[in-house]
């Protein structure tokens, strides 16, 4: 069963910095596109960040120049960078990856990220 391990959340203010950590285990298949969603209180949940097989990164508008994906040493790691935190960037954080086939992915259970004063 791929299960994920979910780190790097918490309160922080205005302008600071966290890192959010997703590894992946239990993964029979190659990780080869991952990406990043977000879900404000009283929100839908919205598409933040994506990487394809490619290496080329997209993002939403509102956290381009602040936020990165990449991927670590491990292929089994993904991160997220997010500078210049702002209040609106509250959310859940859910890191995803392709499955075995092109129209199956798979979801982590969410990290909290909380930026306020």
């Amino acid at each position: 069963q791929v299960q994920f391990v979910e780190s790097g959340g918490g309160s922080v203010q205005p302008g600071e910095s966290l890192r959010l950590s997703c590894e992946v285990s239990g993964n029979s298949f190659e990780i080869r596109r991952i990406g990043w969603y977000r879900q404000a209180l009283g929100k839908e949940r919205e598409f933040v960040a994506v990487m394809p097989p490619s290496g080329s990164t997209h993002y939403i508008e509102s956290v381009e120049g602040r936020f990165t994906i990449s991927r670590g040493n491990s292929e089994n790691t993904i991160y997220l960078q997010m500078n210049d935190l702002k209040p609106e960037d509250t959310a859940v954080y859910t890191c995803t990856i392709n499955g075995p086939s092109p129209t199956i992915d798979y979801w982590g259970k969410g990290i909290l990220v909380i930026v306020s004063s």
